[in-house]
């Protein structure tokens, strides 16, 4: 493809993702999902973070931080002095930026990064990737954190799960029928079960520490039931469904894991 398509393709999905963020900055709803996504990453970020503080960590996209009752930002500046957030939208930087002030943006595609070998010490990178066309696409981001990833630095990253029939079901359907449906709030694009991922981390030059699963809760179903208990039920009641929730990662030690999960989750380390 001809690098000037290249760049309007980038320009209108920066343009789309600018309009999620101002969507999403603007409404107030989904807390409760929120909390509950929020909680489940930073339990998922705090098994794998060093145990000791690091210097330059990277996440590779602002949308906990805009959406999320509390985002991710607190959990990683805990473990390391610097935190950048690279994400293709301005708007999502700019917001991110209100609340969170001492966050380092850096407005740039996964793909291609403006970054220097070698340079973060910690990659996080909840959902981004899935974002992509395909999975060639992934397997080339894939490569591209790798090359900013310190020699003996760790990756962790989700990407939606093939293996779990729904995402399965949701990825042949046509994307329009879906969002007509309401049943996806944005676009989607590749994803695959954990043994591709693997494939594509190991290609990419990784090297694997964990291949696992996430949020076994079923997410369309209980979206809709937050979504009214946001409206009837008090903040203790919400906080409890919310714990209930959290307790379904219990699924996460069955054999059918992969079945019930919506997403992949790897930690990965570039070789030294």
């Amino acid at each position: 493809m001809p690098p000037r398509t290249i760049a309007a393709e980038q320009r209108n999905e920066s343009r789309y993702w600018d309009d999620v963020a101002d969507a999403w900055a603007a409404r107030d709803r989904d807390r409760s999902w929120r909390c509950y996504a929020d909680a489940l990453h930073a339990r998922w970020l705090a098994a794998w973070l060093p145990s000791t503080p690091t210097t330059y960590t990277l996440k590779t996209d602002a949308f906990e931080e805009v959406a999320g009752e509390r985002g991710l930002y607190a959990t990683l500046a805990a473990s390391t002095r610097t935190v950048v957030s690279m994400d293709l939208s301005t708007a999502m930087l700019a917001h991110a930026r209100r609340r969170y002030t001492e966050l380092h943006p850096l407005c740039s595609s996964v793909e291609r990064l403006p970054i220097r070998d070698g340079v973060f010490d910690v990659i996080v990178s909840t959902s981004t990737l899935d974002h992509l066309a395909t999975l060639a696409d992934v397997g080339a981001s894939l490569a591209e954190l790798r090359r900013v990833l310190r020699p003996g630095g760790r990756l962790m990253l989700t990407l939606d799960n093939r293996s779990n029939p729904v995402i399965w079901l949701r990825s042949v359907l046509p994307h329009r029928w879906l969002r007509r449906a309401r049943v996806v709030p944005y676009e989607t694009g590749a994803n695959c079960g954990p043994a591709r991922l693997a494939e594509l981390a190991v290609a990419a030059g990784l090297e694997l520490v964990s291949v696992g699963s996430l949020m076994h809760c079923p997410r369309l179903p209980f979206i809709v039931l937050c979504r009214a208990l946001d409206r009837l039920a008090s903040a203790r009641v919400n906080a409890g469904f919310v714990r209930c929730m959290l307790a379904l990662e219990a699924l996460g030690r069955l054999p059918t894991r992969f079945v019930t999960a919506n997403f992949v989750s790897l930690v990965a380390t570039r070789p030294r």
